[in-house]
């Protein structure tokens, strides 16, 4: 049994409040508190034994999804994934001096590959799933970096747990975290948040119709343009680094057309 204290989070306030809940979590896994494939409390009792908004406690919660340390099970619940530190994510280390180029270009094979076999073995639960992080992110306020950012990771996860390889997925959570200070700062327009929104309906379009090569085309348009755009606030013109061409994409999503 927990006490309340025990919920109480850091009061360093320099961190986000995402980041010292996902602190307090791992807190409670590392020191013994939940074990491997215990089941967490629900998303309203966390939230208030910390007394956080649910926005806050999800965002951690995906967090610690991404790094291998929690999962959610449809209909089920939170349950912690792994205790070891050997098993988690961390034991991939990736030199701090690589590039976010270099990180992109990688994350680029590594989900067209992903989108490629999702849209082979995913079940009809999973490409519900994926559609619906698809609305959410459409849906999510581009006044706010933190909800784009979440509903972002939230759908690329969903794709990448869709294609059922869990080495695949691993080296994904391995690359995410590395990434996220430059794409929260890459938000900040309308224009960009639908360009992303529409790329991600015309992934889950192509997934839903079981479009392996469509898939593909669909995950490496978007992320392209999200390298080309890195490239051009670095000062570099894009392809220089590597010869990457976007596929033509238009303001509305393709699979409308047809």
């Amino acid at each position: 049994m927990i006490n309340d204290e025990s919920w109480a989070l850091s009061p360093n306030t320099r961190k986000p409040l995402p980041q010292l809940i996902e602190d307090k979590i791992r807190q409670l896994i590392d020191s013994g508190h939940f074990k491997a494939g215990d089941r967490l409390p629900t998303e309203p009792e966390l939230a208030q034994k910390m007394a956080v908004a649910r926005s806050s406690l999800r965002t951690a919660l995906q967090r610690l999804q991404l790094q291998g340390i929690v999962e959610v099970m449809r209909g089920r619940g939170w349950y912690v994934r792994s205790t070891s530190v050997s098993d988690r994510d961390e034991s991939l280390v990736i030199d701090s001096r690589i590039s976010d180029s270099d990180l992109m270009e990688v994350r680029i094979a590594l989900e067209a590959t992903a989108a490629s076999l999702a849209a082979l073995r995913a079940d009809d639960g999973e490409l519900d799933e994926i559609a619906k992080r698809a609305r959410e992110h459409q849906g999510a306020s581009t006044e706010d970096k933190e909800e784009l950012l979440q509903t972002d990771e939230e759908f690329h996860a969903a794709v990448v747990k869709a294609s059922h390889n869990e080495l695949l997925e691993q080296l994904y959570r391995s690359l995410v975290p590395k990434l996220r200070g430059y794409r929260r700062n890459s938000y900040g327009s309308a224009e960009l948040h639908n360009r992303s929104a529409n790329d991600h309906n015309q992934v889950a379009w192509f997934l839903k119709r079981r479009d392996e090569g469509g898939a593909r085309t669909a995950m490496t348009t978007h992320l392209l343009g999200l390298y080309n755009d890195l490239a051009t606030q670095a000062g570099t013109a894009a392809g220089e680094r590597a010869e990457l061409n976007t596929f033509a994409w238009e303001d509305e999503p393709r699979w409308r057309d047809r």
